[in-house]
């Protein structure tokens, strides 16, 4: 079964609007797998106002999705609040998410729209909304090495078709004290193996990295050599850094097609763009 992956928003931690992240784009993370009349929605960053509008558009509101968060640092859910499917009657919406702690998802979502910080709260939308944990009978999912419960998901049509991953928030190199077991390299992999689209965080330049270990993500250069491991068709650089403009993003996209090409990895390497729309 084809269906399409588009991104309304690529870039990690704050927006960034404007004319130096014009091309490549400013949104939070954001993601829409759409394909036999379902929706996936990947994180609910800035980028989901967007998709919310065009959905509102092209359905007449009539929205029926799943979003599921990867976790609930601010960049991955700060565009839930203005999702516009939230607030027409009639559409179902399902969020799935891991919980923090001893915090569980719904408490941090209805937390994020208290009327201390957001004028509406989370109970006051008028959509039939459901908010449950992640289960491992429900979807593919494993835990990531970042501060905080972090969830990786691969996604499979039920009919059969290729297959996708969505590994953001992730550090591949050494760093941090994440509680993941002594093999998670080698689970991590196996759980990747033969993906035809991954997209990964891959936030830094080598050079930065040094500075940011322990923070949770990782170079361009881990990002291309675990595609060359777990042998996936296409690798997608995603969660770009604030700083990095799009002159910077050109350079960047170039040297991991290079370090591919060298590592005998993916054919197909290029970084997320807001807008960017692939067929799988």
């Amino acid at each position: 079964m084809a269906y399409t992956v588009t991104f309304w928003g690529s870039r990690g931690s704050i927006p960034t609007p404007g004319a130096h992240t014009a091309r490549y784009g400013g949104n939070t993370p954001c993601v829409a797998v759409e394909g036999a009349g379902q929706l996936v929605i990947l994180d609910a960053g800035t980028g989901i106002r967007g998709l919310g509008l065009r959905l509102a558009e092209r359905q007449n509101g009539a929205v029926n999705a799943e979003i599921l968060l990867s976790h609930t640092h601010w960049d991955h859910i700060q565009g839930l609040p203005y999702f516009k499917p939230f607030f027409t009657k009639g559409n179902v919406v399902r969020i799935w998410g891991a919980k923090q702690g001893r915090t569980s998802l719904e408490t941090i979502l209805h937390l994020q729209m208290d009327p201390a910080v957001f004028p509406v709260p989370l109970s006051a939308v008028a959509a039939e909304l459901s908010v449950r944990e992640v289960s491992s009978d429900r979807v593919r999912s494993m835990q990531l090495r970042h501060p905080g419960t972090t969830l990786a998901y691969r996604l499979t049509p039920v009919g059969g078709g290729a297959s996708m991953a969505y590994v953001t928030d992730n550090e591949l190199g050494s760093g941090g004290n994440y509680e993941v077991p002594p093999d998670w390299r080698h689970r991590l992999v196996r759980f990747l193996s033969g993906v035809d689209l991954l997209i990964h965080d891959a936030m830094y330049t080598g050079q930065e990295l040094e500075t940011h270990r322990g923070w949770g993500h990782s170079s361009i250069d881990e990002a291309v050599a675990l595609a060359a491991e777990a042998q996936v068709q296409r690798l997608v650089l995603f969660h770009h850094e604030p700083e990095h403009d799009d002159g910077m993003m050109d350079g960047l996209v170039a040297e991991a097609c290079a370090l591919a090409q060298r590592r005998r990895g993916p054919k197909n390497v290029l970084a997320a763009q807001d807008g960017l729309q692939l067929t799988l």
